[in-house]
Formats: structure tokens, sequence, C-alpha cells
């Protein structure tokens, strides 16, 4: 199988807000420190190409967005800040790591989406927040069980410190038997992944508690969960400071505050349903270059995931490759042991235009039982010239061509 790796390495990723994109703006952190940021000063800019570069902790890079007006109510509209990365390809993920950057705010809310169809469709992977049923309808800490193994899950991530870490197959069922899941195959999947801040913090009473978070008061107490409005308190700026015209109180920097990630990270191999050892690059980008990632197909699949059988390769169904059996798609000379059963009598053209023969084996299009009776599986092989409808004997049974 492909290397693991991380996928979103390098690659492109959308963000619907990009701190600085529009002119210089100042921001804040949690810290009482605030500075400006400018897209187009180099110095200043936090694009959203830093979220996939190299994650060097001595040299941390970020991404920021627009800073976000603070909530006036819990009934306030979301944020909806997203970021889009793309893979260009089918990949089978098993982790999606955010980590935020250093002293900014981290999220209370967020949704996680991925996209099997290259971001036409999308569907939930898992939810984030402190109150999962007032934001995202879903309980806390659902259960999972066979029956409903693709269901996206909601967590309370306050205790995840300055990270979030999703494993796509944590708690789900059939992990251990992965390579016989197709549930789960599919579950893993994806070609896009969403990242969907909704809330930057969440304003509440203690009245206002969710149901399904009562055993997570002590978490919100933490510096982590705690409102910015409560982490500015006792803000103060230097007396030489050129923000102190501009920043002088904790609420004009808690409406500064701001989304904040230095890595985006998917870990995962380049899908290949068991058929290929690596991913190549087949250099037929276009114009725009950079070619398209395809699978170096084995075990004569085809496809750019190996997702089917090469031509004249049909003397087996297709399947994915196990640790226990390859799988291989059979050719005209290939083993046809599986096919024990389908008898010695005569194979006729039905109305539909396939193939049935005596057997378990069923009906076959007919350009896959050809291959089978032109090597004479039925006992015979039509003479070179023979008129249709000539008949003629074999080794089990006369046949009429």
């Amino acid at each position: 199988m492909p290397d693991f790796v991380n996928a979103a390495f390098g690659k492109p990723v959308e963000a619907s807000s990009t701190c600085g994109s529009s002119g210089p703006v100042r921001y804040c952190d949690s810290a009482p420190d605030c500075h400006i940021c400018d897209d187009s000063n180099p110095k200043r800019r936090y694009p959203a190409s830093f979220l996939t570069d190299l994650n060097n902790l001595s040299n941390v890079t970020c991404w920021r967005s627009e800073p976000q007006p603070p909530p006036a109510s819990s009934a306030a509209p979301p944020d909806n800040v997203s970021l889009t990365l793309s893979l260009g390809k089918k990949y089978e993920l098993t982790y999606v790591s955010l980590q935020f950057c250093p002293r900014a705010v981290k999220p209370d809310s967020l949704a996680i989406y991925k996209s099997m169809d290259y971001g036409k469709t999308w569907q939930p992977w898992h939810f984030y927040s402190s109150q999962c049923r007032r934001v995202y309808g879903r309980p806390n800490r659902a259960t999972i069980t066979r029956a409903n193994e693709q269901e996206a899950l909601c967590t309370d991530g306050s205790s995840m410190a300055s990270r979030i870490a999703f494993s796509t197959l944590e708690g789900r069922p059939s992990a251990a038997d992965f390579d016989y899941s197709p549930v789960l195959q599919d579950w893993v999947t994806a070609t896009d992944v969403k990242v969907v801040f909704n809330r930057l913090y969440f304003p509440k009473s203690d009245e206002e508690e969710d149901e399904d978070d009562e055993d997570n008061n002590a978490q919100r107490d933490q510096p982590q969960a705690m409102e910015p409005s409560l982490k500015y308190k006792g803000l103060g700026l230097h007396a030489g400071d050129d923000l102190n015209s501009l920043v002088t109180t904790a609420t004009t920097t808690v409406s500064m505050s701001h989304y904040a990630v230095s890595d985006f990270a998917v870990g995962g191999r380049c899908k290949c349903n068991g058929h290929a050892s690596r991913c190549t690059n087949t250099g037929s980008g276009g114009a725009g270059g950079g070619g398209q990632l395809t699978c170096d197909c084995r075990h004569n699949t085809a496809g750019r995931e190996c997702e089917r059988c090469k031509p004249f390769h049909f003397d087996r169904p297709w399947a994915r490759a196990t640790a226990k059996d390859a799988n291989e798609c059979k050719g005209e000379d290939g083993d046809v042991s599986h096919l024990n059963g389908l008898g010695p009598g005569p194979v006729r053209p039905a109305v539909s235009g396939a193939w049935h023969g005596v057997g378990p084996a069923g009906s076959f299009v007919a350009s896959h039982m050809f291959i089978k009776i032109s090597r004479g599986l039925c006992g015979t092989r039509r003479p070179a010239g023979a008129a249709e409808g000539v008949e003629a004997e074999g080794g089990r049974g006369p046949f009429r061509w």
C-alpha cells in the first residue's frame, strides 16, 4: 500500500477570510498584545498557504482570519469562517489535525466536513463545541454502533489545549476489520476537507447550561475555555505603545479577536484499494502544470484508484485487495478455479444479450463470457471459418455455434 503521509503538505487551502486582505487591520491575541496585519506587507501577511507549509516550531507561521465581532447573544449568527483543503485525489484519511497559533484564542465551536467528489457535495465528519446540542443539534459523546458507523459525532474540544485532533476510525466498531468494511472504507475516503469555524467563543449565563455538558463545568473554568471577555480583564498597554490611541479597553480588544491556525494536517494514504504501493504524478496537468496524482496499479487493475479490472481481465469480479488475498484480476490465461460449478452443459445467449450457463455462476455479460468460450471452457472451440449455427462436438458435449 502507499506510504502514510501528511496529505495536506504543500496542498492549496482556500480561506473565506484572511486578515489584512482588504487593507491593514488590527488584531489581538488572548495575551495582552495587539498587532497589525496587512496582506501587502510580506512581514505582516498571514495567508492560507501558511497552513500547509513546513511546520517549524522555531519559526511558526500562521493563517489569521479577519477580526470577528463578539456575539451579542447565544442566538447570534455563526461566524462561518471556512478553510477548504483540496487534495486533488481520493485519500483514505485517518486523522485531521489543527494546531492553533501561540497565544491565539482557541475556537469554541467548529465543524469538519469531507467531500468525496472534489467539493461538489459535503458530508459532516466531526463537530467540536462546548454546546453541541445548541450549536449543531447533536448530543455530546453519542454512541457509535455498527448500525451508524458513518455518523458524525460532536465532542467538547476545550480540553485539547492548543490542538484539535480528529481520528476518523476511533470508536468505530468495524475499525479492526477495516479491509472487510466497505462502510468504513467509504467513511475515511476524501478528496477535500473543509473546516468551518462557527463560534470563537459562546456567551452564556449559568442557567444556559447544555444538558449534555454538566460534567464539563470544571473544564470551562480553565484558561483555554474561558470567554475572551474574561481573559482581557486587566489588559494594559505600555505607555509608549502606539496602539494606546486605538486599543484602550478590554471590550475593544475582544472585538479584534480572530481565528488563527498554524498548521492544518491530514494523515492518510493515497487511495488505491490495496492494488498499488505508490501514487505517481502523470504529468498531464495541462497549462496549469502539476500533473495528476494516480495510483501505480498492479494486480491487473486500472483507474486512478485501481477501482476496476483492466480490459480482458474479467475472469473474476473486481475486489479490493486485503492482507490475505491480492484479489488479482484474471485474464484469458488466468486461474478460473473460482468458477467451479459453472458446469459442462451448453451455454446459450439470452434475449438480453447476456450469456447463461448451467451452474451457480449465473450470467455474465457477453464480452466476459466470450473469453471463457474461446478458451474451450465449455469443451469446444468454434473452428476458424465455421458458419454460425453449425453444431460441433467438444470434449464435454455438443455445442451449437
